[in-house]
């Protein structure tokens, strides 16, 4: 018996919104990461991306337990010697709240192209308001 490989023109991609309100970063993250993959459908498979459109809305009020919000550090280098830049988690929050969602979902991601193509899926808003109207998405609750 073959195993059957939905093809790329039948697979269904649908839209889902999720409120970050009051949500523990990591737990949302692994979830998200999950269903832009596709690993919830009976059709996965590792090699193609079968996964949903994800709209993430109220980044900026996402909870992150412990101490996590002073301790946990992100850092990113400018390309010059000496040029590594460290940014806390509080400071992130303030600045760009919609990147520590994203960078929690795409490390959970391949590191390949289509980790990439999967990541395109995700759509992020700091507020409660988004441009996806359109698309008809279906809330999500995590």
């Amino acid at each position: 018996m073959k195993t059957y490989l939905t093809p790329v023109n039948e697979i269904e991609k649908k839209w889902y919104v999720v409120d970050a309100e009051n949500k523990v970063l990591g737990r949302l993250a692994s979830e998200i990461a999950s269903r832009l993959r596709g690993k919830h459908k009976p059709t996965f498979s590792t090699f193609i991306d079968n996964g949903d459109f994800i709209v993430v809305t109220n980044a900026e009020k996402i909870v992150l337990t412990g101490n996590k919000l002073n301790d946990k550090k992100y850092y990113h280098h400018t390309g010059y010697i000496g040029g590594i830049k460290e940014t806390t988690a509080k400071e992130l929050l303030v600045k760009h709240p919609t990147d520590l969602i994203f960078k929690a979902v795409k490390g959970m991601l391949p590191k390949n192209k289509l980790g990439r193509a999967q990541l395109k899926k995700l759509k992020v808003y700091a507020g409660k308001n988004h441009p996806h109207a359109a698309q008809e998405p279906a809330d999500l609750v995590l």
